[in-house]
């Protein structure tokens, strides 16, 4: 009785809030309500770190902080995909380091101080954060503490907050850079050679072993008399468990409708063209006209004879034919074209150019050195004296170098048609300039072609034809993969398996931008077929859920294959040794076990066990060799490639591989180990990254 007077209890509490929230989803807007109900489910976490919920909202403003450092220090307001891509990545990797990382380098007694961080930013150790940051760096490109000290002062006066902003996420990152540096230290100081290792490492890299062996091949032909149980393939499975740990991942199949336009489309695309060729013929300034009618600009390069033959043979035989004029309507793919040459000059490939950059507005300046440039002065002297650009990395001071039509500082395309020691004052969207052409090359004819582009478009009519056909697949699949092949089948669809589908995947297969499908992958049941997905809005998609592969050991019978032939080639290789053992037995030279194997002698110099040299892929070899008496038959020893039988000709003791080689090995394992700690911690962190179905 009071078991069911508390189950009765609960119930009235669970329909006490049942009733609230329903009667708060009438006097609160749904927004509000939705935010609500968040705080009440897991589903709305981006993920775990070290058993610890990560919000929906903590990451969010994870992310705007990041956000507006980026817009900040890179003073663009527009984030491209890349960006937030980066952005996600670092907010993320903040909230481990910070909910993690941190904690545990405390608990290894490790502190930074306030007055650390002084020191690394005014002191004689500057971080490396403040010491790449270009807004405290000098004219010479030092790190300038004044310049930071102005930076701080300024940071009251800011009213936007922006500064104040910058200077916590810098103290942030000099902060946690200095966490892990000292983490870092405490682990390679505790990571020692001994001299007995020190000795083992030179003495095996120094000791070189001379081989003459021979090879006996396993070969691949099925052979019926072994045999692998099920239970050897489960043993070999349970030993080696770890090696089939894997992530969550989805295995698909796909339908992509591509729109592409119809005959008709094609018709009217081929009736425009023909309606504007009369006046492209006789208009007198092209660039507008193709501005307002073509579907591609006039293309300002200026093509060599060779330049078009792969792309437009046709226009690369008209551009250079006898008296070039307008090359009538033709058809490549599916769109049209029409060509004529707008301009002829002689041109060289590429010009040697100096300059003089001056802030903009200082024309009688830049004519004052062009004038004394023209009568003998010193060009590299004057820009030493004058330019802005202090470029370092340049044989003579004002050195821009070659410029080409692709490789050009835009406002300064007419250098190629400028002579060797001419000396012109131009102006960009960089300041000022003088500029003096030094040399260039041999200038040959070239063309400048304006090209009438139309092209074909699908239309609404397509697109919804394809849109039904997309559809018809959809309804007739009746949400089963099965009907799904079916039908695709019927109807020559073809379809597109995809496996081991990421959480979050922005391609699926050749397809790039297909987040929302991703999102509907992991959404989905197994078996499911999608709604219409459209990407890029001319392709539409329809996809079936083949399989779920939830996240922990691929199981037995997803490997089982794949163990049972390691285990048959061992065996083959264990029964082929026996053979090979046999038929040698009683021989003392390599020449008669070549002739018994009906191989041949081979040999190979300088083996050395420490450096792995000669054998990297054959370690049973190797280690073989390395503890083989000289000059006696060894074998058969089974390696990746066959049955090795050798005798070690000749061993030798050098002198090469020194204490400074071997510490330089240490150093390098060393170094390697410390860029694994991020990973290896983060792991230890047993963190659940859900950010993909938000993000």
């Amino acid at each position: 009785m009071s078991v069911l007077e508390k189950i009765r209890v609960k119930l009235g509490i669970l329909i006490t809030v049942l009733i609230a929230v329903a009667l708060l989803s009438f006097i609160i807007d749904p927004q509000t309500l939705e935010t609500t109900m968040r705080f009440f489910s897991s589903k709305y976490d981006v993920g775990k770190i070290d058993g610890k919920k990560v919000g929906y909202e903590d990451f969010q403003k994870e992310m705007e902080y990041y956000t507006n450092i980026y817009k900040l220090t890179t003073g663009s307001q527009s984030i491209d995909e890349r960006a937030n891509e980066t952005i996600k990545e670092t907010a993320w990797q903040n909230l481990v380091s910070e909910s993690y990382m941190i904690p545990q380098f405390r608990k290894a007694g490790i502190r930074v101080c306030e007055d650390e961080i002084v020191d690394m930013s005014q002191g004689k150790e500057i971080s490396p954060v403040l010491a790449q940051e270009r807004a405290f760096l000098d004219a010479s490109g030092n790190y300038s503490r004044e310049k930071l000290l102005d930076f701080i002062h300024a940071i009251p006066q800011d009213a936007s907050g922006n500064l104040g902003m910058y200077w916590e996420f810098l103290q942030r990152s000099m902060t946690n850079q200095q966490y892990f540096i000292k983490y870092s230290s405490l682990f390679s100081q505790s990571n020692v050679i001994t001299p007995v290792e020190l000795r083992r490492q030179i003495e095996e890299n120094n000791t070189t072993s001379d081989v003459k062996f021979v090879l006996y091949p396993i070969g691949f032909r099925p052979d019926t008399t072994i045999k692998v149980s099920d239970n050897e393939i489960r043993d070999y499975y349970n030993a080696h468990k770890k090696n089939y740990k894997r992530g969550a991942s989805r295995d698909v199949e796909f339908v992509a409708f591509e729109v592409e336009p119809s005959e008709k489309d094609i018709q009217l695309a081929k009736e425009r063209i023909d309606g504007l060729y009369e006046e492209f013929t006789r208009t007198s300034n092209l660039k507008t006209f193709l501005a307002r009618n073509s579907d591609k600009p006039l293309n300002p390069y200026y093509y060599k004879e060779g330049e078009l033959k792969s792309s437009f043979p046709q226009v690369e035989e008209f551009a250079f034919g006898k008296n070039p004029t307008v090359l009538p309507v033709f058809r490549k793919d599916n769109d049209f074209y029409a060509a004529r040459v707008s301009d002829v000059k002689n041109l060289p490939d590429s010009v040697f150019v100096q300059h003089i950059l001056l802030r903009s507005g200082s024309d009688n300046l830049a004519d004052s050195l062009a004038n004394v440039i023209r009568k003998g002065s010193d060009f590299s002297l004057l820009a030493s004296e004058y330019s802005l650009d202090t470029n370092p990395n340049v044989e003579n001071p004002g050195d821009l170098g070659w410029l080409t039509q692709t490789y050009m500082v835009p406002g300064m395309e007419s250098v190629l048609s400028y002579n060797p020691g001419d000396v012109k004052v131009l102006n960009t969207n960089y300041g000022t300039h003088v500029v003096k052409v030094t040399k260039r090359t041999k200038p040959m004819k070239k063309v400048q072609v304006a090209l009438l582009v139309i092209e074909s478009v699908a239309g609404k009519e397509t697109y919804q034809s394809y849109y039904a056909q997309a559809n018809d697949l959809i309804i007739r699949s009746e949400g089963n993969i099965t009907k799904f092949n079916e039908v695709a089948r019927e109807g020559n669809l073809p379809i597109v398996p995809v496996s081991n589908v990421k959480e979050g995947a922005s391609t699926l297969s050749k397809y790039k931008n297909t987040k929302e499908i991703s999102r509907w992958i992991y959404e989905a049941k197994e078996g499911d077929v999608s709604p219409l997905f459209t990407v890029d809005n001319d392709k539409y998609f329809v996809v079936a859920l083949k399989k779920v592969k939830e996240e922990g050991y691929t199981p037995i019978q997803e490997v089982s294959a794949q163990i049972k032939y390691l285990l048959t080639n061992k065996k083959r290789s264990e029964k082929v040794s026996a053979e090979v053992a046999e038929k040698i037995a009683g021989l003392t030279s390599i020449d008669a076990v070549a002739a018994a194997l009906g191989q041949s002698v081979s040999t190979k110099e300088d083996i050395a066990f420490g450096t792995m040299s000669g054998a990297a892929n054959e370690p049973a070899f190797l280690g073989a060799v390395a503890g083989a008496t000289p000059n006696t038959l060894s074998g058969p020893v089974a390696g990746n490639a066959g049955i090795y039988v050798f005798s070690v000709v000749n061993r030798e003791t050098g002198s090469f591989y020194t204490d400074s080689d071997a510490k330089i090995r240490a150093n390098q394992i060393q170094s390697y180990q410390i860029n694994s700690l991020p990973s290896i911690l983060s792991e230890m962190a047993n963190i659940v990254d859900n950010r993909a179905r938000f993000f």
